[in-house]
C-alpha cells in the first residue's frame, strides 16, 4: 500500500515530532503520522536533511479528510487507515490483514 501519492512538503516546523512532542499521533500503514494545526504531517528523510510532508488525503468522492484520521462510512480508498478487508473470512483491517490469500484489493500485503 503506498503510503503517500505525492510528496508535498508542509510547513517549517521548529522541533522534530516525536513522543513527547505535543502533538497527537497516528500509525498509518508504515509511518506515523502527527497532528498539527489541522494537518496530518510525517516525517521524510532525504540526502539533504529532514523535512515534514503532508500526508496522503482520502480519494473518496465526498470525503475531505486525510487517510490517517478518515472516518468515511462506505470508504474505499486504499489508502485509509480503517479500509476493512474484503475477503470473506476476515474482519481486520486493511492495514492490519494477515490473510494468507488475501484477495482484497485495498489490503497492504495483496497482490
Amino acid at each position: 500500500m503506498p503510503s503517500m501519492l505525492d510528496h508535498r512538503p508542509a510547513e517549517s516546523h521548529h522541533h522534530t515530532h516525536g513522543p513527547g512532542c505535543g502533538h497527537d499521533s497516528v500509525i498509518h500503514g508504515d509511518h506515523v503520522d502527527y497532528l498539527h494545526a489541522g494537518h496530518v504531517h510525517r516525517e521524510h528523510r532525504t540526502d539533504e536533511g529532514v523535512h515534514y510532508d503532508e500526508c496522503t488525503d482520502c480519494q473518496c468522492e465526498h470525503c475531505a479528510d486525510a487517510c490517517a484520521v478518515c472516518n468515511c462510512a462506505d470508504c474505499t480508498c486504499p489508502t485509509c487507515n480503517h479500509a476493512r478487508c474484503q475477503c470473506e473470512s476476515c474482519s481486520d483491517s486493511c492495514a492490519h490483514c494477515s490473510c494468507a490469500e488475501c484477495t482484497c484489493a485495498t489490503c497492504q500485503h495483496a497482490a
